[in-house]
């Protein structure tokens, strides 16, 4: 959907659509439109002599014109190109390619954040060691660690799906002014009267309205924004307010869309990793990959393979960031930097969000190894509790004390917290003194009574997910 083919794909489409919607202004004889969409068939291009061809211009509009006009029957070659410029052309074919691409994206991401609502949902109270600079920390819960994917996955859904909905046409003419086609329509003496409505055609693209006539027109002076309409609807595109040849914002909101939602996807992916090492074992992919020389190896190869492709964002982002500095009315050099940069951004986060729905969607968890690793440090993570537990009846800085000493002891003789406190004799004074007995000491240890508010911040999590979800089912039921 990236590739050579689909950008040669999108530039024939915006071709032909341009032929539509000259012929639906009343810039183009009948039957114009269907006779150049015809004629813009992929299979009758080489995109590789189209490209080698492209370095005589700069860009491989140049050459892809003269070949499409030769294939249109003569009577309405005259269609083609009719009004723009090279820029028009490749601008709006890889705002094609975005919508198109990017749609498939934000599908995936969806799948991907909906197989994490799942998890959430099912493990919202599975205890699971919370870790901080990669060791552990507090108890948290499995459901918590899903809830926190899924809402970096959805909010990257949805501002993909706001770049793809805010994919716009670009037709300017050669610097912005469409001067080119008002002359043509002046000279052509276009019908049509001012503020006349430029109703879609009720038959196919391309063909005329009722009784043969154009079913809309634009008027001398005004057809330019007219065309610039019309040829939105052809192409499914939005209708920018300007022409936006050297104003560049669509592009770098496109790459800070498609590099934050490879971000998010990064984050997923590098916690499958991690908690499926063979130490920590806490999940595991449901189709792990091999190795070519160890037969005992089950790689984590989804959550791997997206975390390559994510990698590669931030590069193609920055330069396309760098990029939007644009010159006066038409960029020598930046434009050019952006194609293969856009491309390559939408090619490696479709297959980033692809890997982590694959990774998401089988991923098996393992609650009796979350539990072994919450108390595999015999009880040091919930240390802190007990210091809170002792605090009142032997103040902050003695409890810490007492609790910091009686830790260092656990770790060196590796005996459970619970023994270090209440089995040293100076210690359990301290713990009488404080009317705390090895019970008490033992509750305070348990993860499982000590997970704050992971069970409502899941429940928010998904209440909003799905709220969300049943408002896009709402509106795409209406569209």
């Amino acid at each position: 959907m990236t590739g050579d083919a689909a950008l040669l794909r999108a530039l024939l489409d915006v071709e032909a659509g341009l032929a539509r919607a000259l012929e639906r202004a009343g810039l183009a004889p009948a039957g114009s439109g269907a006779a150049v969409t015809a004629a813009a068939v992929p299979e009758r291009f080489d995109a590789a002599s189209i490209g080698s061809a492209a370095a005589g211009g700069g860009n491989p509009v140049i050459p892809l014109v003269p070949e499409l006009t030769a294939v249109v029957p003569e009577e309405f070659r005259g269609a083609v190109h009719l009004g723009a410029t090279s820029q028009d052309v490749l601008d709006s074919a890889l705002m094609l390619v975005l919508a198109r691409a990017g749609s498939v994206v934000a599908r995936d991401l969806d799948d991907a954040a909906r197989a994490a609502a799942r998890l959430a949902r099912t493990h919202r109270d599975t205890p699971q060691a919370g870790r901080t600079l990669l060791q552990q920390a507090l108890p948290t819960t499995f459901g918590l660690t899903a809830a926190g994917w899924l809402t970096g996955l959805d909010a990257a859904r949805r501002r993909v799906r706001e770049t793809v909905a805010a994919a716009a046409v670009q037709f300017g003419g050669a610097a912005g002014t469409l001067a080119s086609l008002e002359e043509h329509a002046r000279s052509a003496g276009a019908p049509g009267a001012p503020g006349e409505k430029h109703a879609r055609s009720a038959g196919p693209p391309g063909q005329p309205g009722e009784n043969g006539r154009p079913a809309a027109s634009a008027t001398p002076g005004e057809c330019g924004p007219a065309v610039v309409e019309l040829l939105a609807e052809e192409l499914g595109l939005a209708a920018p307010v300007l022409p936006w040849h050297t104003e560049r914002h669509r592009i770098t909101e496109a790459a800070g869309a498609l590099a934050v939602a490879c971000g998010a996807v990064a984050k997923v992916a590098r916690d499958i990793t991690l908690l499926a090492q063979t130490e920590v074992g806490e999940v595991s992919e449901a189709s792990p990959g091999g190795s070519s020389t160890l037969p005992h190896k089950r790689n984590p190869v989804a959550a791997v393979s997206a975390l390559g492709c994510a990698r590669r964002a931030p590069a193609l982002a920055a330069t396309l960031f760098a990029s939007a500095e644009h010159e006066y009315q038409r960029a020598a050099g930046a434009w050019h930097a952006e194609w293969e940069p856009l491309l390559d951004l939408l090619r490696v986060t479709g297959s980033a969000a692809a890997w982590i729905r694959d990774a998401l969607s089988g991923l098996r968890v393992h609650p009796e190894r979350m539990r072994a690793n919450l108390d595999l440090t015999g009880g040091l993570m919930l240390a802190e509790r007990v210091t809170t537990l002792l605090a009142p009846s032997l103040g902050r800085l003695q409890a810490h004390d007492l609790v910091e000493k009686a830790c260092a002891a656990a770790v060196d003789e590796r005996v459970p917290l619970t023994d270090a406190l209440t089995e040293d004799p100076a210690r359990r004074a301290d713990l009488d003194r404080a009317g705390i007995g090895r019970q008490e000491i033992e509750a305070a240890l348990d993860p499982t009574t000590y997970l704050g508010s992971a069970g409502p911040f899941v429940d928010r999590a998904l209440t909003t997910y799905e709220s969300t979800a049943r408002e896009r089912t709402a509106h795409e039921s209406e569209g």
